[in-house]
This record gives C-alpha cells, structure tokens and sequence, in this order.
C-alpha cells in the first residue's frame, strides 16, 4: 500500500474533471435511488391506505418515471469510466516497455534469454488485468457511494427513527470489511507466488521427466514439487479463511439491517412511524444497499486484492513513474482516440478473458479460465488432442457457444447479445462439416455477400485454386448438387465463400481437413494475406486455424496448445522448448506418412 498509494494519487489528480463528470452523473442514479424508496412509501400512506388511488397511482408513475430516466446517467458514467481506465492502461504499458527496454541497456546479454521475453508478455497481459479491475472496482465502489446516500436521505426523510436501526449494522459490517482488505491482499499475494511455483516446478518435471526417470531421481523431484504443493495448499486455505470473514462482513452488513428492521417494527410503529415509511425502508435496503454493497464487497475482496497485487508487480527498482496528465512528447503525433475509445490499430482483433465453458453442470471444463490475444493481421493455429477444446474454442470465439464465464470481445466490443447479422458482419467461421445448398455454384460463393464483383469473384476462385472444381461443375452460373461432391469440394467451395465475406476474422475448424497437403497450403497463405488483388478492399483483421495438419502451425505466426490444463501460446520455436506436448505432436508428425486427400 506505501508503494502503490502515491502514484495512484498522482493519477488521480491529474484526472480530476473526469472524476468530477463522473460523480456528477452518479449524482443522478442516487437521486432515482432516493425517489424508488420516497415516492413507494408515499403512494401507500397518502394514496392506497387512505383511500386515494388516484394519489398512489401518481407516486408510482413519478418512481416508474425515475426507472427509466436511468439510461443517460449509466451512459454517462462509462464515458467517464473510459477517461480513467483507458489513460491507465496506457501508462502501465508504456511502464512494462520501458522497463524491458531499460532491462535490455543494462543487460545485453538477456537479450537473447526466453524467460525475460515471457516477463514482458506477462506484464503486459497483466496491464489487461488491472485495466479491467480497476474499471470494475470504479463502476462497484461508485454505485455503493451514490445508492447509500440516495437510501439513507430517504430514510432520514421518512422518519428518522429508521436510522437508529439501519445505520449501525451497515457501518459495523463495512468497517469489519475493510479491515480485512490489507490481510487478504497479502494472503492473495501470497497465494498467486505459490500457484505460480507450482505451474513452474510441475511443468519442468513434466519436460524433464525422462531425463529423471534415466537418472533415478524421481524422489527427490517428487519430493520438491510435493512441498510446493504443501506451500500452495497453505496458502489457499489462508485465503478461504479471509474469504470467510469477509462474507461474515457481508451479512452483518447486509442482512443484519434488514433482520432488525423487522425485529423492531412494532417499536417504530408506536413511534409513529408510518406503514409506507417501514415499506419504504424495506425497499431502500433489499433494493438499493444490499445489492450494491454485495457487489462492492465482491468486487474489493476479488477484484481489488488482484488489482493491488498486479501492480504492485510494476513497482520494480528501475520501474519509470505512471504519467498523470500529458503523455510523452513522443507520444503527441499519435492519433488518440476519443472518448476513452482505444483506436482500431490497437485493438485486438480478438480477446477472450478467463474463460470457462462445461458441457453441463457436473462435467469437467473444456476451457478453464483461459486468455487469449490475437492481434490485427495475425495468423493463429490452435492445435492439441482430439476433444481438448479446440472446436469449443473457436464456437465461443465466434459467438455460436456462451461461455459460462468469462468474456470474449471482437474488435474490442462484446460477442454475447449480438444479433445474428452483426456477428455475421464481424467473423466468419467455416466447419469441417462444410455446407453447401442446391442452387448454382455463384449462389454458393456469394452467400456471405452478395454484392462481390464478378471480378472479385473469379480472384477467390483463382487464389484459392478452385478454378478446376468450378470450370469441372459447368462455371460459376451451373446449377449445384450437393449430394454429387466430395468431402474435399464443399469444403473448397465454402473456403470461397468465406474469402469473399467481408467479416475481418476468419475461423478454419479444421475446414481443410479433406484437402491435399498444398491445397491447405494454399489456402491457409490466402486468408493469411487478407487482401483483395484490386487493392479496393483489406482485411484488418485476422486468422485462426484449428490445425487439422502440424504443417499449419508451422505456417502460422503463434500457436496455441491447448492440453487440458496449461495452455501455452508462442511460436513455433517457442513451443518446440517449452512445450513438451508440442513436441510429442510435432515429432509424430514429422514420422507419419500424409493420408490420401479427400478431394
């Protein structure tokens, strides 16, 4: 905290108009929050409990009214959200590179080792993780702010009696809260260096077991690893301790208020407190403090004991301070984005953040808390074992699987609640099982976009060497019968159609598969190229290939691993070092004879 409290007050201060919009909106939420509680009380004592309908109706309509002018305030809250969390980001990457850069001057010599290389990927994955704790964080400690003072104005307007029951529990369980937050960062700190020691000793017993068992000396590695293990388990269960605490902290604070005000209803009744007053405490509490103080609690206690810990990984001995106002003067001839908005040059073209999928409640996850980047312009192969989750992956990339947890964003921008239309304009996915329709072979082509030239169209079909099957099929006007083609047709064919979609991401599971070695080839150099020959039209986007053949991932510019426990991501070099699974399947590759194509 000594370390990490000054800069953040740097950062801050040099953002106070931001800050200062952003309470401002908020300002308006505790307003709604106020009326929700005021005017339901109201509408019972002065209008259905006296007999007034009328009365009751038109306090509803005023808190109906307060609901939904709620959009413009939300909207204007994460405008000013992006000013803060988008400038720390930057700052933070801008640290991770320096810091390396800085790394490198002073130490030639690592320049060439592969464990510096990985220290800066990770930091500068680690900057997504503290981008999107911290925006968490702000969204969840505003709305707690702004809803208690909205609920205990009400209270205080309604009668002040009610405070005298609400107000001690809910200060009693944020104090026992946030004595906690120090210890359990520590122990969070704590726990990630002993999870991290443990992925390390097991993964290089696991690359080096044969030279172990060749020199005999699998108990002493057993019993390394087995006091990591120990270290580990201590560590999380110091951790589960705190987490308990901390869920004490919330029902005190949360649930306690609430027990009491039932609890001493007939004393405020003859304090003459009135029955819309006790219904309107009753909503303050359920509707507005206990739903937001248990999402700043799980948000400080998750998000804020991870965010604390992540950058505290920055404060090195030659770490550079974060800038709190202007960017550097090498930094001003660059375009910035407005609004917060990061520019499309430096958006992923895909994201998937710590996600988890299962195929049913009590099934072991396919994807387990998986990231994943892929740049602009980058060409991907995912490779592994059949049924590790290679095809899950790239159904949850492109939208057509919901993950259970986690997020995945394209081009920046959420995949979950797109219509069918918008993902479509987004990402193409072809499957092994490629489709195709009775009608003519142009029909086929140009399924995804109906517009393309014919010039346009006959460069898909001369780039991806498909001009024998079409001339083979009567051209491209010839009427189609699926049932007549091969495996290895449909699947060119619809290779075709997705070269001419203008979605910048292109998904290939295992689309290939029923394709020659050099027609993969040349397909995989095809999409990889993204462009047009006429130069009218690019695409800024990018490649995934579940690799069907190792070939692929030699093509490609990083691969992914997916083993069913540790993904790894690098390229081909890379993985051949670090990846003892990799190298399993890149040596039974290299042995195995290619199979007739299916074409």
């Amino acid at each position: 905290m000594r370390r990490n409290l000054p800069p953040a007050r740097r950062f801050l201060a040099g953002r106070k108009r931001a800050l200062v919009r952003l309470g401002g909106w908020s300002l308006l939420e505790s307003a709604q929050t106020f009326l929700g509680g005021y005017c339901l009380a109201q509408a019972l004592d002065l209008g259905f409990l006296a007999g007034q309908t009328g009365t009751g109706l038109l306090w509803l309509a005023v808190a109906a009214a307060s609901i939904l002018g709620a959009g413009p305030p939300m909207r204007g809250v994460f405008a000013q959200l992006a000013e803060l969390t988008e400038p720390l980001r930057d700052a933070l990457v801008r640290r991770a590179v320096r810091q390396a850069l800085r790394r490198a001057v002073t130490d030639p010599a690592r320049t060439d080792d592969r464990s510096d290389t990985g220290a800066v990927s990770r930091l500068t994955h680690q900057t997504e993780i503290v981008r999107d704790s911290f925006a968490g964080l702000v969204l969840t400690v505003r709305a707690f702010v702004f809803n208690a003072v909205g609920a205990l104005i009400g209270l205080l307007a309604l009668a002040p009696e009610l405070l005298l029951v609400v107000l001690p529990p809910l200060v009693l369980g944020i104090a026992l809260f946030l004595a906690t937050l120090l210890p359990m960062a520590s122990a969070q700190r704590d726990f990630l260096d002993a999870d991290e020691a443990v992925a390390e000793g097991v993964g290089a017993v696991s690359a080096g077991h044969r030279d172990l068992v060749a020199c005999g000396a699998q108990a002493d590695a057993a019993q390394r690893t087995g006091r990591l293990i120990d270290v580990a388990e201590r560590t999380s269960t110091v951790l589960a301790r705190w987490a308990a605490l901390r869920t004490v902290a919330l029902g005190v604070a949360g649930q306690l208020p609430v027990l009491l005000l039932l609890v001493t209803t007939p004393w405020l009744l003859r304090q003459g407190v009135t029955t819309g007053a006790l219904a309107g405490a009753l909503t303050y509490l359920l509707q507005a403090l206990l739903p937001a103080l248990h999402s700043m609690m799980t948000a400080l206690g998750a998000a804020g004991t991870r965010l604390l810990v992540v950058v505290d990984r920055f404060q090195d001995a030659t770490a550079v301070p974060v800038p709190t106002k202007a960017p550097d003067p090498a930094d001003a001839g660059r375009r910035r984005p407005s609004r917060g908005r990061r520019s499309s040059r430096t958006v992923p073209a895909v994201e998937v953040r710590d996600v988890t999928h299962a195929y049913g409640p009590d099934s072991t996850p396919v994807l387990e808390r998986l990231d994943l980047t892929v740049r602009r312009g980058e060409h991907i192969a995912v490779v592994g074992p059949s049924g590790i989750g290679k095809s899950t992956l790239a159904g949850v990339v492109s939208g057509l699987v919901a993950p259970d947890e986690g997020t995945v964003l394209l081009g920046g921008e959420p995949v979950t609640g797109r219509t069918a239309r918008d993902l479509a304009d987004r990402r193409v996915l072809i499957p092994q099982q490629a489709y195709v329709f009775t009608g003519s072979v142009r029909d086929n082509l140009l399924h995804l976009r109906p517009d393309a030239t014919s010039g346009e169209l006959a460069h898909a079909i001369r780039t991806l060497g498909a001009e024998p099957l079409v001339h083979r099929l009567g051209g491209p006007d010839a009427a189609l019968a699926p049932r007549g083609l091969s495996h290895g047709e449909r699947q060119l064919l619809a290779l075709c159609r997705a070269y001419l979609s203008a979605a910048p991401l292109v998904l290939l599971d295992e689309a290939t598969c029923h394709l020659d070695p050099p027609a993969e080839a040349r397909v995989e150099r095809a999409f990889a190229e993204r462009a047009f020959a006429d130069g009218a039209r690019a695409r800024d986007g990018a490649l995934i290939v579940v690799a069907h053949r190792l070939s692929s991932a030699r093509r490609a510019d990083r691969v992914l691993v997916l083993d069913g426990t540790t993904p790894r991501f690098g390229t081909h070099e890379e993985l051949l070092t670090s990846s003892a699974l990799y190298r399993d399947l890149f040596g039974h590759w290299q042995h195995t004879p290619s199979p007739p194509a299916g074409r």
